[in-house]
This record gives structure tokens, sequence and C-alpha cells, in this order.
């Protein structure tokens, strides 16, 4: 690993920062933790742990291609942002019909028991993962190989 080097945030670009600030902040427990005011816009920045989120305003109403199921397969793009839960079906009733689920709930025990999983959109259509059970196979070296 580069010298001094370890994981910053995820850049999002906002229809509307509050309504995206609430989401985040409701249902995935983030905070606010800076705000940078550019004049006649702001850039928010919203954290849970080491974790943040960077909220930018941006124009248009919508996301230029709607992302589905799991999120765009196109090169370039974001497929997700992930999170986990212990229980999908609690997160899920907590979130109610604050979002569009567009995958799952899907079960995953061929995999890892108990590995469960469900895909929602965000207010501006980014879409997010939330699974609970996930564990990483011990069998594996530190380099993935």
């Amino acid at each position: 690993m580069a010298a001094g080097l370890r994981w910053s945030h995820v850049g999002l670009n906002c229809t509307d920062q509050k309504t995206t600030e609430e989401f985040y902040t409701r249902y995935f427990g983030f905070a606010r933790a800076r705000v940078v005011d550019l004049g006649e816009t702001q850039i928010v920045f919203l954290r849970k742990g080491d974790a943040y989120l960077e909220l930018f305003a941006a124009g248009g109403t919508g996301p230029a291609r709607p992302a589905n199921d799991d999120g765009p397969q196109a090169p370039g793009r974001m497929r997700h942002l992930a999170f986990q839960t212990d229980s999908v079906d609690a997160f899920l009733a907590e979130l109610g019909d604050a979002a569009e689920v567009t995958l799952g709930p899907l079960d995953f025990d061929d995999f890892i028991c108990g590995w469960r999983t469900v895909w929602v959109r965000d207010p501006d259509g980014v879409i997010v993962e939330v699974s609970q059970g996930y564990e990483d196979d011990g069998s594996h070296d530190k380099d993935g190989a």
C-alpha cells in the first residue's frame, strides 16, 4: 500500500442535497460532518465511522440513465454503494416506502449460510445494497491470490 493511503469518501451528485442527506442520516446512520460554503452552492460531508459521503448539488431532474437491479453495468460508472446490517427484513421495515426496492431481497445461502441482500434506489437514483451475513473467505491469503 502506498505510504499513508487510506479510504476517504464517495462523492454523490444530488438533485436535492437536503433530501439525500436526510435519506442517508435516517436510514444509514450518517451524520453531518462539515459543510463547505461555495457561495451559491455548498458541499455537504456526511460521516459514519471512517466512511464519508460528499454530497454535491447537481443540476437536472434525475439520473441521465436510471439504474436498475443491482446497479449499472457500464464501465466507468459506480455500480452501487453497499452497507451491512444485522437484518435485511428489519432494515426494509424501517425504510418502508422511502425507497424503491430494485432487486431482492435475495438469499445467497449457496455461497454463505445466512447471506441475504436487497438493493434499493436512493433519492438521486444511486443503487444502494444492504446485506446481512456476508463473511470473507478465510482460505485466501491477504493478497487475494
